[in-house]
């Protein structure tokens, strides 16, 4: 139960960094670049699922996978789950509701990394 908790924890300080590199990538292409917001969102994700995949390699989960491109494949597919879960409530609840912008991805934030949690712990770096 600890390594659970401790592994998630680990997972979270990761997210952390992914993150800032998500926001920062996002920020710069909508609002200085003036990219549509959805293309500058995915920009934003992909390169964070890219750093964090890495970083839960070798940090959080201590994978020693040769596999590394099968890994990689179910982890970039988790996160490409995520991030259609991401662009749906970001749509939903700056559309809909009438959320800001950045609350709205902050809250889908939230729960995609739930999400990806969930489903790299159980397939991704699953010890089998």
């Amino acid at each position: 139960m600890w390594d659970f908790l401790f592994t998630f924890l680990k997972f979270g300080i990761v997210g952390l960094s992914g993150v800032f590199v998500d926001f920062t990538i996002t920020y710069l292409l909508k609002e200085k670049l003036k990219i549509n917001w959805k293309i500058s969102n995915v920009c934003g994700f992909v390169c964070a699922a890219t750093t964090n995949y890495f970083l839960n390699r070798i940090w959080t989960f201590e994978s020693t996978n040769p596999e590394i491109s099968l890994e990689y494949l179910k982890f970039f597919l988790v996160s490409l789950v995520g991030l259609g879960l991401n662009m749906t409530i970001i749509w939903f609840l700056h559309n809909y509701i009438k959320l800001p912008f950045y609350f709205s991805k902050v809250t889908a934030t939230v729960f995609v990394m739930a999400w990806n949690f969930i489903l790299n712990f159980l397939i991704t770096f699953a010890k089998v």
